[in-house]
């Protein structure tokens, strides 16, 4: 999947510098072939204190804005970026809630420490609540791509069924038919593991993004 949302990343022409955080080799290996900035995160914390992390540094660098989004999305488009930039108010943040409402798939924050982001199952209420109470605007998209995460087995099944031909899509087909699989069959031999990977996407300075792989 990470492969999925770093190419979507690498084709997107406005874009503005990506550093993907992370401690996995992998990740930073392919974040290298498209010549993305790693941020070291040997220790892991999670995706929490990644992204503290990270927007620690595009503040001492002096980023005007963040813009973070999670590794575990590969239908992700190019054009629903765009629409958050575009969306993004001079002063304040855009939250793209993930399809059942209560994860976080995307946020800007203009400033780039607008109010501190804080994941899980149930982020989005609280983040919305966040950057309400910061008394800037906030916008709120719904972004198909962004919306589909992948962190249960079901959902994994969901990727396999639905139209499109990303890597994360092919290879898990591949491993259903391997395992003797069907359409509508149950996918339990194909894991869902994330590794530790972040990616967070700065407006003037850097842009990263927040990611985990599968």
């Amino acid at each position: 999947m990470l492969y999925d949302v770093l190419s979507t990343l690498g084709s997107w022409k406005n874009r503005p510098l990506v550093a993907v955080v992370t401690g996995d080799p992998y990740a930073v290996r392919l974040a290298t072939d498209y010549q993305f900035e790693v941020i070291p995160d040997p220790d892991n914390p999670g995706e929490t204190g990644a992204i503290e992390m990270a927007t620690r540094i595009s503040v001492e660098r002096g980023a005007a804005s963040t813009l973070v989004i999670p590794a575990d999305i590969p239908l992700l488009q190019a054009w629903e970026l765009e629409e958050i930039l575009q969306h993004a108010p001079a002063e304040g943040s855009v939250l793209a809630p993930a399809a059942d409402g209560r994860g976080t798939n995307a946020a800007f924050r203009r400033p780039a420490d607008l109010f501190p982001l804080r994941f899980g199952n149930d982020s989005f209420k609280p983040h919305h609540a966040a950057a309400q109470a910061t008394g800037r605007a906030c916008v709120i998209l719904h972004l198909p791509g962004i919306a589909f995460d992948v962190d249960r087995p079901e959902e994994l099944q969901q990727l396999i069924s639905l139209p499109g031909e990303t890597r994360a899509q092919r290879l898990a087909r591949e491993y259903a038919a391997a395992a003797g699989e069907t359409d509508g069959a149950e996918t339990s031999g194909v894991g869902t593991n994330r590794v530790g990977t972040n990616c967070v996407g700065t407006g003037d300075p850097p842009v990263q993004p927040r990611s985990g792989s599968s």
